[in-house]
């Protein structure tokens, strides 16, 4: 059967981005279809990238406070919010016509439009039908807002990033790392932020030691943390925001409420049922191994398939689905497991594989936990301190290191080359033969007793 390209992929993120590009750099004949008219998607336009620059403009705040440490006379004026957002949607910009370009030097065609599916086969957008050989869905997810009484008055991740002023005081609702982030980035810059979360603990999913010092880290940073807090409804009186928990309690003043609670897959709008795909009761789409849904030709990449919800693991499988599917690599695909994931708080976070809590759960007796916990270099000359701690579980005789859990200044960058290494299954003795450098904080992982 004759078909007008040999991959069509819906979703112009990054999962749908890299395979579509990897596909056509092997000649395969590829489109890509995107809802919004600018290619990125979520990590792009709305998430990781505008938010690396936000947490580069905090820590610069935190770098201006340090600095009568390390002997400078430093005063502070204001920060010009506006003049900040402009340069890093100028950046995002920029990205965003390196797309453009990266598509038009592949040869990839592209349609901006919603995308519904006709057959397993077959796409229509607008009044265009359009068919392929094989489907890719990489449409990701869209922030979830509560179904509560004024949920409109509130925004999301997404009205945050679209915020053209700083709001003097904000409420974010959320217990997981974006919450997490946007609250501390908001404190760091001038905001008077309350964080209210479910229950008594956030980041529940993260080793608890390291989650639970940086709950204190950021009281002591100033966020006001209401834990026990679920929100019944948000009320509007003039411009002024109030959130009322189940609880009764009534929180007043503010500028914005920003709710973190959750995404949700962007599946409603493709017709999934014409083309025979299935999806859970959450929406998302199961896959196999290899990406493939329950219709064969029709794949699934990134958080759609709600599976390690990280911009990374979207473009790693995206790229492995393309390998096999046109450069012959018959068992190419991605292991879901030992990834790699920075919480961009303050301090930042780096984590990869089990906590402490699944590894006895998985292992039992076998298990052993060094750590170590101190006050960086860097802290030494300024008033306010932020402790590093570091966490390897390791797991039998041979002590293979089965998790690694770091909170503190520069953990997101250590992360990276440490997760190479316990990734091809690095034991505790080739990190204690690893010789350190000096003076780092890194060199604590490869010297714990």
């Amino acid at each position: 059967m004759s078909y007008d390209f040999d991959l069509i992929t819906i979703g112009g993120g990054s999962g749908g981005i890299a395979t579509t590009n990897r596909a056509a750099s092997y000649g395969a004949r590829c489109l890509i279809i995107e809802r919004d008219p600018y290619m990125g998607g979520t990590c792009v336009n709305v998430g990781c990238v505008p938010k690396k620059a936000m947490w580069y403009g905090a820590s610069m705040a935190h770098a201006l406070r340090d600095a009568t440490g390390y002997g400078f006379d430093v005063q502070v004026g204001s920060f010009d919010w506006a003049a900040f957002v402009a340069k890093r949607q100028n950046y995002i910009s920029n990205i965003n016509k390196f797309y453009d370009s990266s598509f038009a030097k592949n040869g990839v065609e592209t349609r901006h439009g919603e995308a519904r599916f006709i057959d397993k086969n077959t796409i229509r957008v607008g009044d265009e039908q359009i068919s392929a050989e094989r489907i890719l869905i990489a449409v990701g997810g869209t922030p979830t807002l509560p179904d509560i009484p004024g949920a409109e008055h509130a925004i999301t991740s997404d009205g945050f990033f679209a915020l053209k002023q700083q709001p003097r005081k904000v409420m974010v609702l959320g217990a997981g790392y974006i919450a997490v982030e946007l609250a501390g980035m908001l404190q760091a810059l001038g905001t008077d932020v309350t964080l209210g979360i479910r229950k008594d603990r956030f980041l529940r999913d993260f080793d608890e030691p390291v989650s639970d010092q940086l709950f204190g880290a950021m009281q002591a940073d100033g966020v006001t943390i209401e834990t026990g807090f679920t929100a019944s409804a948000v009320e509007k009186t003039g411009e002024s925001l109030s959130v009322i928990a189940e609880s009764g309690t009534r929180l007043d003043g503010f500028d914005e409420v920003i709710f973190a609670i959750g995404r949700t897959p962007l599946t409603p709008p493709l017709d999934l049922s014409k083309a025979g795909v299935n999806t859970n009761k959450r929406g998302y789409i199961p896959v196999d191994k290899y990406q493939e849904t329950n219709v064969k030709g029709v794949f699934a990449v990134g958080d759609v398939i709600g599976e390690a919800e990280l911009t990374p693991v979207a473009i790693a499988a995206g790229r492995r689905l393309a390998d096999r599917l046109y450069n012959g690599q018959t068992d190419r695909h991605l292991k879901y497991e030992n990834i790699a994931t920075v919480v961009f708080s303050h301090p930042p976070i780096g984590t990869i594989g089990l906590t402490e809590k699944e590894a006895m759960a998985e292992y039992g007796d076998s298990v052993k936990v060094y750590e170590s916990s101190f006050n960086p270099m860097y802290m030494a000359f300024t008033d306010h301190k932020v402790k590093t701690t570091m966490r390897l579980i390791v797991e039998g005789e041979d002590e293979k290191i089965v998790g690694c859990h770091l909170i503190g200044r520069d953990a997101d960058e250590m992360m990276q080359g440490f997760a190479v290494a316990i990734s091809m299954g690095a034991t505790k003795k080739q990190f204690d033969d690893t010789v350190a450098i000096h003076p780092t904080s890194g060199e604590e992982l490869v010297t714990m007793r």
